[in-house]
């Protein structure tokens, strides 16, 4: 700003008012403090103007990119965010970084909030975050924390529904590891088997939410003596590995074994996919991460928010009649 001032020849003080668009400055002069930021290729740190306000309005997003399902999130919340009028920063986590350390680096560039999807760490920690700025989770619900969830029961009751019409009885779930999501998803998958009366066939396979997970689940499977008829993986990217190991050991997807996903990835519909998936709404899902983080910012009476998005089956080639049951479809 200095520069500009001593180009223009006239007080900082003027350059400040220009640049901030305030009254004091006349026409000509203001056109005179612009023509010489030009000529310097000066733009204003809009950054430090928010600070000096007391305000970064930036807005931190801790997310793991390796998961499809939460990438396909992260341009709606910049521009869910760009749209409040807030920036956005980036910070990358998973099972192999240290989540408190990748909250705590988003909290020293001055992020205001945080949206955090699915994340690992301890309720007592978010809690404790919480009291420093604001924050949002996808996936996850701690009181009194702002929250946007998939009725991960309901995904999941579909999925089984599906499979039990089909005549399928054996149904294996390769579950997801212990983030919140794959514990509901869990449950569910218990629940609605004994709802059908089918407890004694309940059966859960661990796993992650990789493709490394989902074979080795489906390798342990083809080491036993009978294959179920059916298997429900914890996401798509775990149903991707479970079919891949199926069909190179020659078991013919879906007429041995029907397979089920979970978030409907964009690899899902692809034709030599076609996996049959529930489907999140991962656009409205982040909309409403930054809709209740701007809201508890502007509004610091604002109560903690907490919303769930209902998911729905698309059923597509990976599911059929169980054996034995070929001329029931449905």
């Amino acid at each position: 700003m200095a520069d500009v001032a001593e180009r223009a020849a006239v007080s900082r003080t003027l350059v400040s008012l220009v640049f901030s668009d305030k009254p004091g400055a006349s026409e000509a002069t203001r056109e005179r403090v612009l023509r010489a930021a030009d000529e310097l290729r000066y733009q204003p740190d809009r950054a430090a103007q928010l600070l000096a306000r007391g305000r970064s309005r930036t807005i931190g997003l801790l997310t793991d990119v390796k998961q499809t399902f939460q990438a396909e999130m992260v341009g709606t919340v910049y521009d869910a965010a760009e749209a409040a009028g807030y920036d956005v920063l980036l910070s990358v986590g998973g099972p192999n970084r240290d989540e408190h350390k990748a909250m705590e680096a988003l909290l020293s560039h001055r992020c205001e909030g945080l949206v955090l999807f699915d994340p690992f760490s301890d309720s007592e920690y978010l809690r404790s975050v919480n009291e420093r700025a604001v924050l949002t989770m996808v996936g996850r619900r701690v009181d009194p924390i702002n929250s946007v969830r998939s009725a991960d029961s309901t995904g999941i009751a579909q999925s089984v529904d599906h499979l039990v019409a089909l005549g399928h009885r054996d149904i294996v779930h390769i579950d997801g590891g212990e983030q919140a999501a794959s514990k509901d998803r869990r449950s569910a998958y218990i629940a609605c088997m004994r709802r059908h009366g089918l407890g004694r066939h309940v059966r859960i396979v661990p796993g992650a939410h990789d493709e490394a997970a989902g074979a080795a689940a489906a390798v342990a499977l083809l080491q036993e003596s009978a294959l179920p008829t059916a298997i429900l993986a914890g996401n798509d990217r775990s149903a991707l590995g479970v079919m891949d190991e199926l069909v190179k050991a020659g078991i013919a997807v879906p007429y041995d074994v029907s397979i089920v996903g979970y978030d409907d990835s964009p690899l899902s519909s692809l034709s030599r996919i076609d996996l049959t998936t529930v489907r999140q709404d991962s656009a409205e899902l982040a909309r409403k991460a930054v809709e209740f983080t701007v809201t508890s910012l502007e509004d610091e009476n604002a109560e903690p928010a907490n919303t769930v998005i209902e998911p729905h089956l698309v059923v597509r080639g990976t599911t059929a009649p169980a054996p034995g049951h070929r001329d029931r479809r449905s």
